[in-house]
């Protein structure tokens, strides 16, 4: 599947994420903050209700309009696409439910309907509560996987990108214990076979350069610390290009490495190897790419905060970063349309 030419005068489409969460205050603040080329041609899908809340809060004089596809958007305005769910009663912050957790779940189909039918550009998705989603009915672990059902896509990874560092994971959320039976060489092989491509094709590199991390300490040694690399790394990595793949690297210094530029992209064997050398660079300014999708989807790197919802703390910087990102990817997958 793919957008239809005329879908780059589309909006782009930042869906609210947990009413209860900051997901409505970095909203807010953003279109406060950024009335200029990053919030043009951008509506917000989600409950005005809640919006309002939160600019309320906030203390924002801030106009927030009501939107439908095919009006003009107006310049200094939060437009907002209304879900089918309309929150009746004040939010309580930092107290989900399965109210809210149907207004997430709407905004997400809704964003994707749009997208998919050009009305829409690309999705920027603000954190959600994975129980409360739960307690609505929408039964999947999360966003990705639930983007990748509305949209019939088969295999998905999660990419976190930074201006010095990216990172996809072969393995994601699952018990540290799991790991190495959950690797097999079509797993690892999959993985750069994405990347290779979400480089190339979104972030526009035409030679990228990808290192693979190792699962063990000092990549095994040889054998000495674990046999994963000996049984599956390498031989996934042979399957490449030299010149562009190459591995398996110990995983306590590959992430300098690559942040210091010698490496395009570092290929992580499961969550935390790859999130936590990529925090520490870019906790504020990181974002969450779903590679595989046939639309355009970036994410905050963050969670719902709850503990600070409704506090004037919560910081916008990822959303801007989110959104920057899925306007670059957007733009250059419409390039590569026209080749």
């Amino acid at each position: 599947m793919r957008q239809d030419t005329h879908s780059m005068q589309a909006p782009m489409i930042i869906t609210m994420g947990c009413p209860a969460g900051i997901g409505p205050e970095i909203i807010c603040r953003l279109f406060d903050r950024e009335q200029g080329a990053l919030t043009r041609n951008c509506i917000v899908v989600g409950d005005i209700h809640v919006l309002e809340q939160a600019a309320a809060c906030l203390g924002l004089n801030l106009p927030i309009v009501s939107w439908i596809p095919g009006q003009a958007l107006v310049t200094g305005t939060l437009p907002v696409r209304q879900v089918q769910t309309v929150r009746s009663e004040p939010v309580r912050w930092g107290q989900p439910d399965a109210n809210t957790g149907r207004i997430m779940g709407q905004a997400v189909e809704m964003a994707v309907a749009m997208v998919t039918s050009g009305a829409g550009r690309a999705i920027v998705t603000c954190p959600i509560s994975k129980k409360s989603l739960q307690q609505a009915g929408y039964l999947y672990p999360g966003h990705t996987e639930m983007l990748a059902r509305l949209t019939s896509t088969r295999r998905v990874r999660m990419m976190m990108a930074g201006p010095r560092l990216k990172v996809v994971l072969v393995t994601v959320h699952v018990p540290l214990a799991q790991v190495s039976a959950l690797l097999t060489q079509e797993e690892v092989e999959d993985c750069i076979a994405m990347t290779l491509a979400a480089l190339q094709q979104d972030f526009a590199l035409s030679a990228p350069r990808i290192a693979v991390a190792g699962l063990n300490p000092h990549s095994s040694e040889d054998g000495l610390f674990g046999d994963e690399e000996q049984r599956i790394i390498e031989p996934a990595v042979r399957a490449f290009s030299s010149d562009q793949v190459s591995g398996p690297w110990p995983p306590d210094t590959i992430f300098y490495k690559a942040a210091a530029g010698g490496f395009d992209a570092v290929v992580a064997m499961y969550h935390d190897q790859g999130l936590i050398p990529f925090k520490m660079l870019h906790f504020e300014d990181g974002v969450n790419v779903t590679l595989g999708l046939p639309l355009v989807r970036t994410s905050v790197d963050h969670g719902t905060a709850y503990d600070i919802a409704g506090c004037n703390r919560a910081d916008p910087s990822s959303l801007m970063a989110a959104l920057a990102a899925a306007r670059t990817i957007s733009a250059n997958r419409q390039q590569e349309d026209r080749t």
